[in-house]
């Protein structure tokens, strides 16, 4: 057996030990990352893998591993499939995920030629299935998600204000304040957005044709690319690192209007496929009240000025809502 491969891996992927390596591939900030390569039938078949340790490691695989395959579901070219995500047998405290090898540096002919905006509005216009347990389709997800290295509680909501609100604001700023100490005006803020202007915005009564679908969840232009998924076909537009939900679509351009990287032509097109929901002239706040979450998640995760753009968006709302 490949010296440098766990028994897991190879029984979870269904290889021969004796034709499967491991290289060193591309970089996280959270994992160690790795192609994996290997023969089957007498062809090359290659995957990407990451591995981690702890249970931490465990519970961001499972989440992107179930992430990935949600929107590969529905959009088999826009991200790759996750094949497998386990503890390794030879150290149960190290953890893997295996999908699909993208290619980021492919430009390969042969691709569908879907527009990235395409793409987008065909899984967010797609209808999430109905969670088990349910008889409708509920905002949350089957398993907790990470953004970046933070948990999210994606517990099952009717409400999409409700989840909003006490799934990802309120959650996120007992983050923020377990890892950089109290703050009375930001977490009097946060309270004060959750408890007025989620509702003012999002309310069930309010915004109107809200339905759940799958959102990436972390789409800033860093996890967007073109390339080659699983060395077939042409070069694609691909998304990569999700950490999903099944959620209102807007909530997707919140990260994505946070960083930029999107041009013009992008928004042009999206806004013709993805109407905006109603009241269509609030559009723009709340797409900043979703920007806000990842303010929050960025001050918890790293602190310093993240804290400044968060409090700019609240006093904004707030001057105009609360």
């Amino acid at each position: 057996m490949a010296p440098n491969v766990d028994p897991a891996i190879i029984e979870a992927l269904g290889l021969d030990p004796n034709t499967t390596k491991l290289t060193h591939h591309g970089g996280s900030g959270f994992a160690s990352t790795f192609k994996l390569s290997s023969t089957v039938n007498g062809k090359g078949i290659h995957y990407f893998m990451k591995t981690g340790t702890g249970p931490d490691a465990a519970l961001m695989f499972q989440g992107e591993h179930e992430s990935l395959n949600a929107i590969h579901n529905i959009v088999p070219s826009l991200c790759p499939k996750s094949y497998a995500n386990g503890a390794f047998r030879n150290d149960p405290n190290k953890h893997f995920m295996a999908t699909d090898f993208l290619d980021l540096n492919s430009s390969a002919p042969g691709g569908s030629g879907e527009t990235l905006a395409q793409k987008l509005a065909r899984l967010h216009t797609t209808p999430a299935p109905i969670p088990e347990g349910f008889d409708k389709p509920m905002f949350g997800f089957p398993v907790t998600t990470c953004c970046g290295s933070s948990p999210q509680n994606n517990t099952w909501k009717e409400s999409w204000a409700d989840f909003y609100a006490n799934n990802r604001l309120r959650v996120i700023i007992s983050d923020g304040i377990e890892n950089n100490g109290a703050d009375a005006e930001l977490s009097k803020m946060v309270e004060k957005t959750a408890d007025v202007i989620v509702p003012r915005l999002l309310g069930d009564d309010h915004l109107k044709g809200v339905r759940p679908v799958v959102v990436h969840g972390d789409l800033w232009s860093g996890n967007h690319g073109r390339g080659r998924i699983a060395g077939k076909g042409g070069a694609e537009e691909v998304v990569f690192d999700p950490s999903c939900v099944y959620g209102h679509s807007e909530y997707e351009l919140g990260i994505m209007r946070m960083f930029g990287g999107f041009g013009s032509n992008f928004w042009r097109e999206y806004g013709s496929l993805v109407p905006k929901a109603e009241p269509k002239e609030e559009w723009e706040d709340r797409v900043a009240l979703y920007e806000l979450y990842h303010h929050l998640n960025h001050w918890a995760l790293f602190g310093g000025s993240y804290r400044t753009g968060a409090m700019s968006i609240m006093k904004k709302l707030h001057s105009k809502y609360g």
